[in-house]
């Protein structure tokens, strides 16, 4: 999947040892949902088992990336079993793209202070 292809090809050139960790783990998640897709040929069973992959710290908020994480999981179904050729893989591409600014939006947000309201 070219996704996966281009998450390794920013791995060998990241010199930044935490972002080159993050991109490992991003690879490891992608290669077993591609794995799922081709394995699993129920669509149900694929989905609830593709929400497990490790989305978040113990998956414990995977459910707050809800449609956006559906998306990439149905796209991805959709490009390496219904082979649906460059299609699915624009949808992959997107629906990446969306999971990844909203898992920074909930995930890094939630470790930012609050800065109080201010008082009239």
């Amino acid at each position: 999947m070219r996704r996966t292809d281009e998450l390794v090809r920013r791995l060998a050139a990241e010199p930044s040892l935490f972002r080159a960790q993050l991109l490992r783990e991003d690879i490891a998640r992608l290669r077993k949902l591609e794995e799922l897709a081709r394995t699993t040929p129920d669509a149900a069973t694929y989905r609830r088992a593709g929400r497990r992959l490790g989305w978040t710290a113990l998956d414990a908020r995977t459910h707050e990336l809800g449609e956006v994480l559906d998306q990439l999981l149905d796209a991805v179904r959709d490009a390496l079993v219904d082979a649906r050729g460059d299609d699915a893989e624009a949808r992959v591409s997107n629906a990446w793209l969306e999971l990844t600014r909203v898992r920074m939006e909930r995930m890094i947000g939630c470790l930012s202070t609050p800065a109080p309201k201010p008082t009239d």
